[in-house]
């Protein structure tokens, strides 16, 4: 099993390297460094001098991936490549565009992702699996349809709807929670109770149909026959027996999105004004800010491959033949 993650680590390693060049070569193929001067100083009537010492001042003045002008190894690692994308690496995020620490912002704004990740995805996933082995449970019955139908609708329906039907009803008419803002402490509950529940209801259609589907899968196999004839009731049944055996591909659509709850909903957090790393990604792509972005992506790929090994490891949890085998 330790070989196998240090193996996938390895795998890990490799496609960092691969997404931070696509990201760097990519950015710079759609942005010069005096066009991102011009656009942080002021627009298209800037001097020329005032570009220079932007550049200067950020390390953009610097060649892209190959520094002829130095010798030795300064030649790959006096660029713009190494300063601002290859020292990802050792955590070192370095200064955003416009001056500030990215590392402080990163560390900061991760709690308020949290607090609203997490919630989520926990409530989520309970209320996800719940819903879907009740529609099992009542297979066949007026309850299963109705169940089904408000499946279908909630999916059918975009998360924007929900976000500005919520802020209507709980923060203008019902004046329930504020319509936007964040607070530390006891009073993120205040801020954090609408996203949390938009976010639940968001993904409760799509998945409790995915989750009904692989309930009804496993229900018409033998060992669940012959779990009835032992006599044991119907919901030991379904949450001893079905929803064990069908954890493989459950763990595999929310382990998976792990990292990007922790990025984050983009759309949330812009419209909630959540100070998280989510809002501070777009805000980053609105300025066209490449040092923030880049390390957004890097923080996002190291997430995604983190969450990749998470999953792996649940199945042997899960599956006692997957660790044994």
């Amino acid at each position: 099993m330790i070989n196998y993650i240090l193996r996938r680590l390895g795998y890990g390693l490799l496609i960092l390297i691969g997404v931070n060049l696509f990201t760097f070569i990519l950015f710079f193929a759609l942005n010069t460094p005096d066009d991102m001067a011009r656009m942080n100083i002021g627009g298209k009537r800037v001097s020329q001098d005032a570009i220079e010492k932007w550049k200067k001042e950020r390390g953009y003045d610097k060649p892209l991936l190959w520094n002829t002008a130095k010798p030795g190894v300064e030649q790959a690692t006096d660029t713009i490549f190494f300063e601002r994308s290859v020292q990802l690496f050792a955590l070192d995020f370095g200064s955003s565009d416009s001056g500030r620490d990215i590392g402080y912002e990163l560390r900061k704004r991760m709690w308020p992702s949290l607090a609203l990740a997490l919630p989520t995805f926990l409530l989520g996933t309970f209320v996800v699996i719940v819903f879907a082995l009740l529609m099992v449970f009542f297979r066949s019955t007026y309850l299963e349809f109705w169940g089904f139908t408000l499946a279908v609708l909630l999916l059918s329906i975009s998360s924007l709807f929900y976000i500005l039907l919520g802020q209507f009803l709980f923060s203008k008419v019902l004046k329930l929670v504020p319509i936007s803002g964040f607070s530390g402490g006891m009073d993120a509950f205040v801020f954090l109770a609408l996203p949390v529940a938009i976010g639940l209801v968001s993904r409760l259609g799509a998945e409790a149909i995915l989750f009904r589907t692989l309930f009804l899968e496993e229900v018409g196999k033998d060992y669940v026959r012959t779990a009835r004839s032992k006599g044991l009731s119907e919901p030991r049944v379904l949450f001893g027996h079905v929803l064990r055996n069908a954890l493989l591909p459950i763990l595999t659509s929310t382990v998976a999105v792990l990292p990007l709850l922790f990025m984050g909903a983009l759309i949330m957090e812009s419209f909630f004004g959540i100070p998280g790393l989510g809002s501070y990604t777009i805000d980053a792509i609105n300025a066209q800010d490449f040092a923030v972005v880049r390390a957004m992506v890097f923080v996002g790929s190291v997430l995604y491959i983190i969450g990749l090994i998470l999953t792996d490891i649940s199945y042997t949890i899960a599956d006692p033949r997957i660790r044994l085998g």
